[in-house]
């Protein structure tokens, strides 16, 4: 017996885009439900969760980032992926702040927006398998003062305990688990993201950015994730 669709919350307030996005998930072989505005997203979402959000970032009524803290203030796992005209860097930084796990600006191509799509429920699944997995012996990962729990999604550093974003906590812990070996930006999109575009590396430098202004004591020099000139970035190898 093959398992139900994954299952998607549209929001999006202009109606030919919304139809357009119903239209292609749904041939792409989700079970997809949508809205025209944050409240009706927040309110169907609380009753009847969908598998992945996608949600506007200009909505009527509650705007996407509202809708984005209030799920994530509620307990709501579910991923989300913010659509937005804006390309600033606050908007982005502001929408991965309150929970969103990933960020396309408008114009997008549908093929991108599957395979974010994909992406992201694939990272749902491996999550969901991995807190099943940590009723059995807890695997920790060190490296000097920095402690990482995967299977509860925790880290600790110099003592304190560290909140991180879904996407910040994958890149951080695919560092952690390969020490001192070098990636591309390429490389950290295809592993930790689930996909790579042309275009998106951005997205990487961004992330590493947020990941050291937590974990660094001075950013601009860092001690525990390197920039390798012309190659990428790595982790430091654990002291001895």
């Amino acid at each position: 017996m093959s398992s139900a669709p994954a299952s998607i919350l549209v929001a999006e307030d202009q109606a030919d885009i919304r139809e357009l996005l119903v239209l292609n998930l749904r041939n792409a072989g989700y079970g997809v439900d949508a809205v025209a505005d944050g409240a009706a997203a927040l309110a169907r979402q609380l009753e009847r969760p969908a598998d992945l959000l996608l949600l506007d970032l200009m909505l009527p009524a509650l705007d996407g980032l509202e809708v984005c803290k209030a799920l994530r203030a509620r307990g709501s796992a579910a991923p989300i992926l913010m659509l937005t005209a804006k390309s600033t860097e606050l908007d982005r930084v502001l929408g991965l702040e309150l929970g969103a796990d990933d960020y396309l600006t408008k114009p997008f191509s549908l093929a991108e927006l599957l395979a974010r799509v994909k992406a992201l429920l694939r990272r749902a699944e491996l999550l969901r398998a991995a807190q099943q997995a940590g009723a059995g012996p807890a695997r920790l990962i060190r490296n000097g003062e920095l402690e990482i729990e995967p299977a509860k999604r925790r880290v600790h550093y110099r003592g304190a305990e560290i909140a991180f974003t879904a996407l910040e906590f994958d890149l951080l812990l695919h560092f952690a688990s390969h020490p001192g070996l070098v990636f591309s930006r390429t490389q950290l999109l295809d592993a930790v993201w689930g996909y790579s575009h042309d275009g998106y590396e951005h997205t990487v430098t961004t992330h590493i950015n947020r990941l050291r202004n937590k974990l660094e004591a001075d950013p601009m020099r860092p001690e525990l994730i390197l920039t390798v000139r012309g190659a990428g970035y790595k982790m430091r190898e654990p002291p001895r």
